[in-house]
């Protein structure tokens, strides 16, 4: 980018006149190039008709519209000289063999178990020059405009889709009496609309038309933030070509796509969430209301594996010496920034006993007398009879018939779906990983998605992928549709991380995929339930019994109470508001435009407000109208509103329409989105409610504090022995009691170098999972305690995704051998760190 961005102000622009024009379909086809560090090929959309919420704009979205649309200027080059194609000459035999159509022709090309078969695409479209126009002769043709940063876009061209055979049954348009561009819009128009029972026929449709020949090349130009395409003599949407193929390339420091090592050293890249999402990856439509279905074809050496986001588990089709074909498709519609890729030396792990073997008892789940109740947990896993599971399915019934959403092969219609508990799932990761792998998760999700089977019904997705992604993601996870990222961070210490992590991931199949926020504002809807759903379905996966599922999750309210608290203290109050855009939440300008507040800061990604306000906001409803009212009323939300895009209105005012006036207890969807989501600061029920619970500790948490005591008073006086024992003896904690212990021993002035070996050696805080050693090396960063250094060393190399924090501890603190630490350990690091966690640390270090 050529400009330069304050990221304490600047908001996200996202471009797309959705209004206009919307993408119902795209077919990639890309070869990945670890030499160049650059991915290339073509994407094909297919348009249909634009988006149409009537909404008022505000006066700053006005602006950008006039900004993003009238201002648009194009270069001073010549027309192009595009020739006439004689579409009645195009056969696949003769003729354009560059697109050659899809060797199944009009033949089923998927296989039984609803895989499409991976066939090798040729599609070498020749370069050329770059297409702009200023001759309009007077005329205001229709502007295009696409979401793009960092693509060097190469051609885009018209699809004579008219050229392929056999798609004349989809078109109501007569095709002696009307002209080409009218029928080549007729064809997409019929095409994008074909009825869900179709998906497989649509599907080998795209593909045959995404290889036809070009029919025109188009005029386009790019700025920092968008791809601007127009057609000659194009001056309204309705005249626009529907279907357009763009041959474009990334860019090595394109912030959509991360190339760097993994944990074995080899090269692999992967998609994420970043700011822009994947605009530096395709040409696309942002905004969420462009909900779209895909399909891509991707060519990468044959070492490599290819995940993404797909329904089907694709399998490589070998092509020439060394390269190899992979082939993945979607048919939910949903944004384009949901859209995920990972290549590398990835290999599946599998489990090494049998489901029948005694693999759960292997690895107790806490350090609690609720060892997971081991041998009922292999009956209730291995027979899929879970009682748990049954409740809801007759509940669903009640509402099979009320979809929303548009036409697609919905998992909610399908009475087979709706018991499956488990869905099919692979997890991927480097080799090295292997047993990890194998000690702290493959045996941990048949459980967790049991569970959330259990509390929420049919899973939105027909399956799963999990990779364990390299040191440098920035966070401990991420969902997509058909896959979940996971940090190596969750894989260390018991279980406890990794499966509260993937409780959290599972959740976002249903908060975040199935049911998406309307406006990128509202995370809080997607994170928020995340986060609370995650301790409903890892008390469940543990099957806890009720008092032990409450303390728990009293435990972990304790601990994001306090991490809200010190967020909330640091962070701007402009940044703490759930709801930002407020009355004008969901709004966009006529063309679609719209901007998302503070979306280029880069402090942002490491905010955990939407995440906390969220939970603490969800967690306030269930209380106060009752678990079984909420939860009850969460399935037949979920049965509503999935594949649909919501905002917060939706949730509140559907939740209060189905309790009772008199039951509300003064609830109303004005009070709450005043208290909650619509001010910064802490809501007045939320901070009433925590100083009740902290005068009256009990359960897990008022154990730490008796234990908090115990290292204050060891802390006060030399260590004693008698009779050959400890003085004091120390109970066993599980890891978030652990975490609780060290953040009540933060806020002590100081403790004694004997205090704090003696606190390592008994909770080997060492081997503990990565939120319990983040603690640990703040207190090792506090007190100066030297021996162990090497441990915050190896947590800022081996868990960036939470080490962030801590380069800003080590420089505060003035002390010149911190300080050179955190300068060594940036050194080895920031070459492969994510681009925005090393902006951050550079800020703090220099």
């Amino acid at each position: 980018m050529d400009i330069k961005l304050d990221p304490s102000r600047d908001d996200l622009p996202l471009m797309a006149n959705t209004s206009h024009m919307l993408v119902k379909h795209y077919v990639l086809d890309l070869d990945v190039d670890f030499g160049s560090r650059v991915i290339e090929g073509t994407i094909v959309l297919f348009f249909g008709d634009g988006n149409r919420f009537k909404k008022q704009t505000s006066s700053t979205q006005k602006t950008f519209q006039t900004e993003s649309e009238e201002d648009c200027t194009f270069g001073t080059a010549e027309p192009c000289d595009v020739p006439e194609v004689d579409a009645s000459t195009y056969s696949p035999q003769v003729g354009y063999s560059e697109f050659a159509v899809c060797g199944k022709g009009d033949q089923d090309a998927f296989n039984n178990d609803g895989n499409h078969d991976n066939q090798e695409h040729d599609s070498e479209i020749s370069s050329s020059k770059y297409c702009c126009d200023t001759e309009n002769h007077g005329r205001k043709d229709f502007l295009l405009v696409l979401d793009c940063c960092d693509l060097s876009v190469l051609k885009v061209e018209e699809v004579d889709v008219a050229a392929v055979p056999g798609l004349e049954r989809f078109t109501k348009a007569p095709k002696l009496t009307t002209t080409p561009e009218k029928l080549r819009r007729e064809i997409v128009r019929d095409l994008v609309a074909l009825p869900a029972d179709g998906w497989r026929e649509q599907l080998d449709c795209y593909t045959r038309c995404s290889q036809a020949p070009g029919c025109g090349e188009l005029f386009f130009d790019t700025d920092n933030w968008s791809l601007q395409i127009r057609k000659t003599g194009a001056q309204t949407a309705a005249d626009f070509p529907h279907a357009i193929r763009i041959r474009y390339k990334t860019k090595p420091e394109g912030q959509s796509v991360t190339w760097t090592s993994d944990q074995s050293g080899r090269p692999c890249l992967y998609t994420m969430g970043s700011p822009i999402n994947n605009r530096a990856l395709f040409p696309c439509q942002e905004p969420p209301v462009a909900m779209s279905t895909w399909q891509a074809t991707v060519r990468a050496a044959a070492s490599f594996v290819v995940l993404m986001s797909g329904e089907n588990s694709a399998k490589p089709t070998p092509l020439r010496e060394g390269c190899m074909s992979w082939y993945y498709y979607v048919t939910m519609p949903m944004p384009a920034s949901t859209f995920t890729i990972a290549v590398g030396y990835w290999t599946e792990m599998k489990p090494k006993t049998s489901p029948s073997d005694d693999l759960v008892t292997k690895r107790p789940l806490l350090l609690s007398k609720a060892d997971f109740r081991r041998e009922h947990v292999q009956v209730r896993w291995g027979t899929g009879k879970k009682k748990a599971a049954e409740a809801p399915v007759g509940t669903w019934g009640r509402y099979a018939e009320t979809c929303s959403h548009v036409e697609y092969p919905c998992r909610f219609q399908n009475a087979s779906a709706a018991t499956q508990e488990i869905i099919p799932h692979r997890v991927f990761a480097p080799l090295c990983l292997e047993g990890a792998c194998q000690e702290a998760l493959l045996w941990l999700i048949p459980p967790c998605l049991s569970a959330a089977h259990s509390v929420l019904g049919t899973h939105p997705f027909s399956r799963l992928d999990i990779l364990i992604v390299p040191a440098n993601f920035p966070s401990l996870g991420m969902a997509s549709p058909h896959i979940i990222f996971l940090s190596q961070s969750t894989l260390t210490g018991m279980s406890h991380l990794c499966g509260t992590r993937l409780c959290h991931e599972i959740a976002h199949a249903w908060f975040g995929l199935a049911i998406g926020a309307r406006d990128w504002t509202e995370e809080w809807l997607s994170e928020g339930f995340a986060t609370h759903l995650e301790d409903v379905f890892w008390a469940e996966a543990q099957q806890l019994p009720p008092q032990e599922a409450l303390e728990q999750q009293e435990l972990r309210a304790c601990l994001r109470w306090r991490r809200l608290q010190d967020e909330l203290r640091n962070s701007p109050e402009e940044m703490q508001v759930l709801r930002p855009n407020k009355e004008e939440t969901g709004h966009v300008s006529a063309s679609g435009a719209s901007v998302v507040k503070h979306g280029l800061n880069p402090e942002k990604g490491f905010m955990q407000v939407h995440y906390l306000k969220g939970y603490f906001l969800l967690r306030f409803l269930a209380r106060t109208l009752g678990k079984e009212t909420y939860f009850s009323f969460l399935r037949k939300f979920v049965h509503l509103f999935h594949g649909q895009l919501i905002l917060s209105q939706d949730f509140l005012q559907m939740l209060l329409e189905n309790i009772p006036e008199d039951e509300r207890l003064g609830l109303s969807v004005e009070n709450i989105v005043r208290d909650w989501l619509e001010c910064s600061g802490i809501p007045k029920a939320l901070r009433e409610e925590r100083e009740a619970e902290d005068c009256a500790p009990r359960g897990l948490t008022g154990r730490v504090g008796s234990e908090v005591a115990k290292w204050i008073r060891v802390n006060r006086r030399p260590r004693k022995r008698k009779g050959g024992k400890q003085e004091v003896a120390f109970e066993k904690l599980t890891p978030d009691q652990i975490v609780l212990l060290l953040e009540y021993l933060l806020e002590q002035k100081t403790l004694s170098p004997q205090t704090l070996q003696r606190l390592q050696q008994t909770y080997r805080l060492q081997e503990q999972d990565a939120e319990v050693r983040h603690r640990w090396c703040e207190l090792v960063i506090k007190h100066k305690h030297t021996k162990a250094y090497e441990q915050v060393a190896r947590f800022l190399q081996e868990d960036q995704a939470m080490g962030v924090y801590l380069y800003g501890e080590l420089m505060v603190s003035e002390d010149a051998r911190q300080q050179q630490l955190a300068h060594r350990c940036f050194e080895l690091v920031k070459e492969h760190m994510d681009r925005a966690s090393a902006q951050v640390v550079s800020e703090m270090l220099f």
